[in-house]
């Protein structure tokens, strides 16, 4: 079962976030995306864990999607964002 940080412990170990995002999906896609993730772990002959890495670094696992569907977390990942994580972009 994967380790997912709480509220408390974000605010402890990196202060107050700039921003939180919530992760949703509906049943459907919540399913179809565990049948994905599931296949990587077939296919690997278990070797590799069945999750979704984005490039913001959050990860969405198979244990973390039946939580959500049975109503133990309220999405599927949180992102929170820092003030030092957000890069400005000047015109030059």
């Amino acid at each position: 079962m994967s380790e997912r940080m709480s509220l408390q412990e974000v605010l402890r170990d990196y202060g107050v976030p700039l921003t939180t995002l919530h992760i949703t999906a509906t049943r459907d896609e919540c399913l179809q995306l565990r049948e994905r993730l599931i296949d990587i772990v077939k296919v690997s002959g278990k070797t590799a864990q069945g999750y979704l890495e984005v490039n913001c670094t959050f990860y969405i696992d198979v244990d973390d999607i039946d939580r959500y569907l049975n109503g133990e977390l309220p999405g599927l990942a949180e992102i929170y964002t820092f003030p030092e994580d957000i890069k400005t972009y000047k015109e030059e």
